[in-house]
């Protein structure tokens, strides 16, 4: 006899480790996921490197890293995690925002950045993105994160960047800005390196969308 819809097997639960050495914080952050018909917590630690070692014996979905904690923190498990398990999925979960903070956690190879002080659905929500794989940033972090580039940027590098936007090649932005050609390139490979990619269209894809310049 077949069974009803509603007697079927639920769908596969999202699988988390969550780790974090305030207890009060982590123990909340576990009731709040464990509550959700979608998501299971599979193992709650508080150092590095029992993250790991979970990670290990689990293989979680996504793992909720707090940046700061004794022993080896965030980073340093975001690097080793990820050159062991390159597909891992990490969502950093912080009480620090700072975008140096943000940019390095992205870069080291987390997914998700999400700020303690946020609202709990948004970490939620950043769990059901992530697993779906997507990246998510909430939008006061993406600002803070294109502030970061901004600034990381000359003010002569600012106008190139704006010059290259407009379709110009070296010798023209040279003559505009009074400068020779060769020391154009030279502020052009500056701005590669510091948006980190390498092609001028790449740069001003970046640029646009962290607002340093606009296309009219």
């Amino acid at each position: 006899m077949n069974q009803s819809s509603e007697s079927t097997a639920p769908s596969k639960k999202i699988r988390l480790v969550v780790a974090d050495d305030h207890m009060v914080m982590r123990l909340g952050l576990v009731t709040a996921a464990s509550d959700q018909p979608d998501m299971e917590v599979v193992a709650e630690v508080e150092s590095g490197e029992e993250a790991l070692e979970a990670f290990r014996v689990h293989r979680p979905d996504i793992l909720i890293l707090d940046l700061r904690m004794h022993g080896l923190g965030g980073l340093g498990t975001i690097k080793v995690l990820r050159k062991e398990f390159p597909s891992a999925k990490i969502i950093v979960f912080s009480n620090y925002a700072r975008s140096e903070e943000i940019y390095q956690a992205l870069k080291t190879g987390a997914v998700g950045f999400v700020v303690k002080e946020m609202k709990l659905d948004q970490l939620l929500d950043a769990i059901r993105r992530v697993y779906k794989g997507e990246k998510y940033i909430p939008p006061e972090l993406a600002a803070r994160m294109s502030e970061r580039v901004f600034t990381q940027l000359s003010e002569r590098e600012k106008q190139v960047l704006a010059l290259i936007s407009k379709g110009r090649s070296n010798k023209e932005i040279g003559a505009v800005l009074g400068v020779t050609e060769g020391t154009v390139k030279l502020h052009v490979t500056s701005i590669l390196s510091k948006l980190e990619v390498n092609a001028r269209t790449e740069a001003i894809v970046v640029a646009v969308k962290s607002g340093i310049i606009d296309i009219e």
